[in-house]
């Protein structure tokens, strides 16, 4: 696993030999971020269940301001800083040790939005819906800002989704993995 593009390009990050862990693939990863780079400049991102934090990381990478990073593993949040020393953006980063619902509630309570949160949860779990009743609900992203999901259920995920105040405006499939690609209905022009 390696930082794709940007300042830190070609930087190899270390990642955990897990079951609870699962690494987004290089061509999931370059495939998503050209789809967004556009909006990567100067935003503020979320990488939520952060794992080893390569998403995080190669958003600072292509120009993101700062990156949080929310993860419960003690292992993964000492693999998140290790990548994040390697790759010298400690000072452009923000890493909460706890739960995805309290790591929200205390981004609601700091009064940060972001502009890009990107959410992979375990597979197989039902976490990704409600973190994103979780954001809208807390009002956690800005008004022109945007949510991608990492699934392996899209059918669920897309059927939970019909019945929150978002909009799919892209969705991709590579293998078993699917990006849902989210902007809140309140927040279209």
């Amino acid at each position: 696993m390696r930082v794709i593009s940007g300042v830190a390009r070609g930087i190899k990050l270390n990642s955990i030999d897990s079951t609870d862990t699962r690494p987004t693939l290089d061509r999931v990863k370059e495939s998503l971020f050209n789809i967004i780079q556009p909006r990567i400049a100067d935003s503020i991102v979320l990488d939520l269940f952060a794992g080893s934090g390569a998403i995080g990381i190669e958003f600072i990478s292509r120009g993101a301001r700062k990156a949080y990073f929310c993860e419960k593993s003690h292992d993964a949040v000492k693999m998140i800083n290790q990548n994040l020393e390697k790759t010298r953006f400690a000072d452009k980063s923000e890493l909460l040790e706890q739960d995805y619902k309290k790591s929200l509630s205390e981004y609601n309570r700091r009064n940060i939005k972001f502009d890009i949160i990107f959410i992979d949860p375990p597979y197989k779990s039902n976490m990704a819906v409600e973190a994103v009743k979780t954001i809208i609900s807390l009002e956690l992203l800005e008004k022109e800002g945007i949510i991608i999901i990492e699934t392996d259920e899209k059918d669920r995920e897309l059927r939970e989704l019909e019945n929150l105040q978002v909009e799919v405006y892209d969705l991709r499939k590579y293998g078993r993995v699917n990006l849902i690609f989210l902007i809140c209905a309140s927040g279209k022009e």
